[in-house]
């Protein structure tokens, strides 16, 4: 048993009977510090004394008095630092809605587990938890200022990183999405979340976004020269689609790298298109009327996609990792990825989807139909110069773990 035995976890719930089973479960499994209460008010004077305080808390959604989800916003109003997995009898789209409004409350949640409750699907669930102190410092978040953000652009300190995108039918790498990076010389790689947004509030995104297509089309060329011919991925900021002279900007950059428009795509987030489409629109359609090619990302998460696929000339649709992680065994997740699927299909787009994180996402989507697929379970992202090595010995890992077989 790891380490993680002596993770301390509270089981909530007012069925004594179940906080008994619950209770034993886990210490059947090697988990010794295991505390139970049977009401939300309880549970919470734990979370407050910093003896008892629970890592991992096992949490019922249905119960009198104080429910699952007043309790989760409790434990926002009480600082809980730590870790939540639901337990419940509801069906799956409530748990579902449940375990959105926990991540919506930046608390984490490993998961939820159905009553009655396996014990193999309880381990595998606690066995997700860990340390607060292993989280990348990254993510605690640190301020840089204006002027910082706008040197670094000037001196060449953005870098950039490229996910795969592979076909699913024969696993042959055809594309790459460009992921901005910013290489600071006392902490480090710092990445897009702490800066993107600084960019666009202090008019810094058209030079930043000249600096990522710039070095995008470089690499392109680099690899092309090796032998490697792929489209790459350019995530363009609704801010860049204001800017009138952007296609001139993208067009000027193309051909003194030597890439043919039809290699570029541009990619825009669903959600930011909702505002004033004139621009945007205007633009958009003269860079499809230059062979540059169109996607719209994040697909679903937005309130007009109908509307941007009636009027936008979208090329190819990303269907967000929300609804591809874990759709192999969530009808609700499964029904929205494929009504996506027929949508784009029927409107002629290639379809791409997003946040393939196993095996079991990757078997998925071999079975639907769909052209291109992206996430870690392929690869994270790397530099440049790891493309054609990770190229090589992906096809190699294609061929030894039989992924071109889906599972009969």
């Amino acid at each position: 048993m790891s380490a993680k035995s002596d993770i301390h976890i509270l089981v909530l719930d007012d069925e004594p009977f179940m906080l008994k089973l619950l209770a034993q479960q886990l210490a059947n499994l090697g988990f010794t510090q295991v505390a139970t209460c049977d009401n939300g008010q309880a549970a919470l004077g734990r979370v407050d004394d910093a003896a008892q305080a629970p890592q991992l808390i096992l949490c019922d959604l249905n119960m009198p008095g104080m429910d699952g989800m007043e309790f989760v916003r409790k434990l926002v109003e009480h600082r809980y630092t730590g870790s939540l997995i639901l337990v419940s009898g509801e069906d799956e789209r409530t748990l579902q809605s449940a375990r959105t409004l926990v991540q919506a409350h930046h608390i984490e949640v490993l998961g939820s587990l159905h009553k009655p409750v396996s014990p193999q699907a309880l381990f595998a669930l606690v066995e997700r938890w860990v340390p607060p102190a292993r989280v990348p410092q990254r993510l605690q978040g640190k301020g840089y200022s204006v002027d910082r953000l706008a040197l670094a652009i000037q001196t060449g300190e953005l870098v950039n990183h490229y996910q795969p995108k592979v076909l699913v039918s024969s696993g042959e790498m055809v594309g790459v999405e460009t992921l901005v990076r910013w290489r600071h010389p006392l902490d480090g790689m710092v990445y897009p979340d702490q800066f993107i947004g600084m960019a666009e509030a202090h008019g810094l995104i058209d030079a930043l976004t000249q600096a990522v297509v710039t070095q995008a089309l470089k690499d392109s060329a680099a690899w092309a020269l090796q032998g490697l011919k792929c489209k790459v991925a350019i995530n363009v900021s609704m801010d860049n689609l204001g800017t009138l002279d952007f296609p001139e900007q993208v067009t000027s950059a193309a051909a003194a790298a030597g890439v043919a428009p039809q290699s570029i795509v541009l990619e825009v987030t669903e959600s930011q298109l909702m505002k004033d489409l004139r621009a945007p629109l205007e633009i958009l359609t003269r860079l499809r009327l230059r062979r540059f090619k169109l996607s719209i990302d994040d697909f679903g998460t937005g309130h007009s996609s109908l509307a941007q696929l009636r009027d936008v000339p979208f090329d190819e649709l990303k269907i967000d990792q929300s609804f591809v992680h874990g759709a192999h065994h969530n009808e609700t997740l499964r029904a929205i990825f494929y009504a996506s699927l027929r949508l784009a299909k029927e409107l002629g787009m290639e379809v791409v989807a997003e946040g393939v994180e196993d095996a079991d996402d990757w078997r998925f989507l071999q079975q639907t139909g769909c052209d291109l697929a992206q996430g870690y379970f392929i690869a994270r992202p790397m530099a440049a110069e790891a493309v054609l090595a990770w190229r090589d010995g992906w096809q190699r890992r294609w061929v030894q773990e039989g992924l071109g077989a889906p599972e009969g």
